[in-house]
């Protein structure tokens, strides 16, 4: 490998990094939220199912971001370079804010920014990013829709039960269902990047004739994914933990579940959807159960604008950066 594909594979890994960092609030919010674990023992909890994912699911979700939104044959280091500038800029800008955005969903649209700035829109595949940006609607809507469902059912079925009864049942259920969404998370999230990865080695001439994901690629994506997991992004947990519901164990339990099952189908289909999305309206469904104005709907509409800015955003940043990268190897050259 060249220094600057070297260069690239560790922005890359970066990426991954600030990926786990940014949405680790995702696999531990409610699970601290409702007090079943510390912070500390959170994050452990969710990294190491983060880096088992490989074990549960294919490579679907990699296929689909290393060949399936834009044209593979205009991938270069410098689209490349355009692609992770643009993602982890937004990623940055959003946790500052503490808002969780989809780190998918900027990497997708870091992309697009990049593929454009090169060669225009006619780079794109448009039944990739179609499948894509429908499930921004789609994601949160499910997940909403099976946390109601849980959560009805869950407090039908304990409306005769004490609560300390119920309290005690699902806090240790809450371990279950935060594992099982830790898994999905990690399934679907670090395979965004061993796309991006493969695409670049594929482009250069490093993976052979034939497009496919090494084992070393899939490894360490899931141990980057999983380490960032273990910085964790305290102040997306705070949003997605107290500001948009306050959450009890049953609640958390009913919202992990729902999230889970709706990223688990995505990543079986290979649609890189957006865990973030899926979760708060998971959370948000589970929530309603209760009452609708246990909601709080101003939070849940900032929330809601920052998804809708995510991909055009992390776009602009990385055709910015393009254009950029591209002016010095003029002046430079």
């Amino acid at each position: 490998m060249t220094p600057s594909i070297l260069f690239l594979v560790f922005l890359a890994y970066i990426f991954d990094f600030l990926n786990g960092f940014h949405d680790s609030a995702n696999s531990i919010a409610t699970i601290v939220s409702t007090r079943v674990l510390s912070p500390r023992f959170a994050v452990v909890w969710a990294a190491f199912f983060n880096f088992i994912a490989f074990l549960f699911f294919g490579l679907h979700v990699a296929n689909t971001m290393g060949k399936g939104i834009v044209d593979i044959r205009i991938i270069d280091n410098t689209v490349i370079l355009g692609t992770l500038v643009g993602a982890c800029a937004w990623n940055i800008i959003t946790w500052y804010f503490g808002l969780p955005t989809s780190s998918s969903h900027a990497l997708i649209g870091g992309l697009v920014g990049a593929g454009i700035a090169k060669v225009g829109p006619d780079v794109l595949i448009w039944k990739g990013i179609f499948k894509t940006v429908s499930f921004i609607f789609i994601s949160p809507t499910l997940g909403l829709l099976l946390g109601l469902g849980f959560g009805t059912l869950v407090y039908w079925l304990a409306r005769k039960s004490h609560p300390t009864k119920i309290d005690h049942v699902f806090r240790k259920g809450q371990l279950l269902s935060a594992a099982f969404y830790s898994l999905g998370h990690g399934g679907n999230d670090a395979q965004k990047t061993m796309g991006i990865i493969a695409s670049l080695l594929f482009s250069s001439g490093l993976l052979g004739s034939e497009f496919h994901i090494p084992l070393w690629i899939v490894l360490s994506c899931h141990a980057a994914i999983a380490l960032g997991t273990l910085f964790g992004g305290w102040r997306i947990v705070k949003t997605m933990g107290q500001k948009v519901v306050k959450l009890k164990p049953v609640d958390g339990f009913c919202a992990e579940l729902g999230a889970a099952i709706s990223i688990s189908l995505s990543t079986h289909l290979g649609i890189p959807v957006s865990t973030t999305h899926t979760i708060t309206g998971a959370i948000m469904g589970v929530g309603s159960v209760r009452r609708i104005s246990a909601v709080r709907w101003g939070v849940a509409h900032r929330i809601l604008w920052a998804w809708v800015l995510t991909i055009p955003c992390s776009a602009i940043i990385s055709a910015f950066t393009y254009e950029l990268a591209m002016l010095c190897r003029i002046l430079f050259d």
